[in-house]
């Protein structure tokens, strides 16, 4: 078979999904043609600007704006109705993704972001209405958060893959066939689902095996007040260690890198490794993006979730809240008072099993085999 991955760089778990989804069916089908691409790759480079720093920008400086729009635009009806602008739009400023697609000729699409589904959606009524066979055979979408938008509602897929039961009673409230709609987990790494050396991370890292570890997430793009928190993490009276995950953000990290703290503190850039440095840790201050949340849960470590964007990362800490494998503060000062109280009672140990039981580690090979499952029906 000939199995194509479309992405969108807007946020760096899509890309982290997709990555997934391509180890997952190289390993259980080897011998599979498959190929993983970035809609933007094929776009007009001033449209691939727009697209990803306008995101990153309006997220940044803009989160309630950009809250606002979310709710205004999550309306089944009114996305339904505006299907056939969005597939035109999307179409012709992505022809030559469109020209790839067809070169190319895939058996399945997976895709872990709505842009592409669009795409595949106009390219699917075009050859309904010529009356010819439907290429590719099987469009399949997987929602990268625990709350689906109106936006991944498309016509053309042909199968949902969501991250849990919730996520998918709420598709089909809204439209989608149940029989279409299989809870499987967000697609993360395989090594998420390997046992890690904490010892040798540790020392590695030179981690005193005798302190608690607070990791400290900024995302893919180092985004977020990571200074303010090193700041009010020092008021923290009791003893700890901190590692900081500056991303991408090279100025954040060489900044927090000169930086004396009272807490021991280990400042990185960019890491690979963030299923070693997740083990390690005893919990996890970050954004609940769809991607690090599900990777925190496959681990087994709770969450402090620091302001959430309005949007999917609020409907995301609303589903871990719920289930009590993370706190949620809405100011950066809150956060002296909860890390003591965390890390000094027995709460931790229940959060942290509460987070295990939501992980799903192997999310990206329970898609494949359900795919697979859908193709063979």
């Amino acid at each position: 078979m000939r199995i194509l991955i479309a992405t969108v760089t807007a946020g760096g778990g899509h890309l982290a999904a997709a990555a997934a989804l391509e180890q997952a069916w190289r390993a259980m089908r080897p011998c599979d043609v498959v190929e993983c691409k970035d809609v933007l790759d094929f776009a007009p480079r001033l449209y691939r600007k727009m697209y990803v720093k306008g995101y990153v920008k309006f997220v940044e400086h803009a989160p309630e704006l950009y809250g606002m729009v979310f709710k205004k635009t999550d309306n089944a009806s009114k996305v339904r109705r505006a299907t056939s602008a969005r597939r035109s739009f999307a179409h012709h400023t992505n022809k030559k993704f469109v020209t790839y697609l067809k070169s190319f000729k895939p058996d399945v699409v997976l895709c872990p972001h709505f842009l592409p589904l669009e795409i595949l959606g106009h390219m699917r009524a075009k050859a309904a209405k010529a009356k010819k066979a439907a290429t590719p055979s099987l469009n399949v979408c997987i929602v990268t958060d625990f709350e689906a938008h109106a936006f991944w509602l498309e016509p053309g897929v042909d199968m949902y893959c969501v991250a849990a039961a919730e996520t998918g009673a709420s598709l089909v409230a809204r439209g989608a066939n149940e029989k279409d709609v299989v809870a499987t987990g967000i697609p993360i790494g395989a090594k998420f689902a390997e046992p890690v050396d904490i010892v040798g991370v540790r020392r590695r890292y030179g981690l005193r095996d005798d302190l608690p570890t607070v990791l400290v997430l900024s995302g893919g793009f180092g985004m977020g007040p990571v200074a303010e928190i090193l700041d009010e993490l020092d008021k923290v009276d009791t003893h700890f260690q901190t590692v900081v995950v500056c991303g991408r953000n090279e100025e954040l990290r060489k900044d927090l890198a000169g930086q004396d703290r009272k807490h021991p503190t280990h400042v990185l850039g960019y890491c690979n490794n963030m299923h070693e440095l997740m083990s390690a840790s005893s919990l996890i201050v970050t954004k609940p993006g769809g991607l690090t949340t599900s990777e925190a849960m496959a681990i087994g470590r709770p969450l402090v979730i620091l302001n959430p964007i309005p949007g999917q990362e609020t409907a995301n800490s609303d589903f871990l809240l719920e289930r009590g494998a993370a706190i949620k503060l809405n100011r950066v000062e809150d956060l002296p008072f909860r890390i003591k109280e965390l890390l000094s009672s027995k709460k931790l140990l229940q959060m942290s099993a509460a987070a295990a039981a939501l992980g799903r580690p192997n999310a990206g090979k329970d898609i494949c085999a359900a795919v697979l499952a859908k193709m063979q029906a």
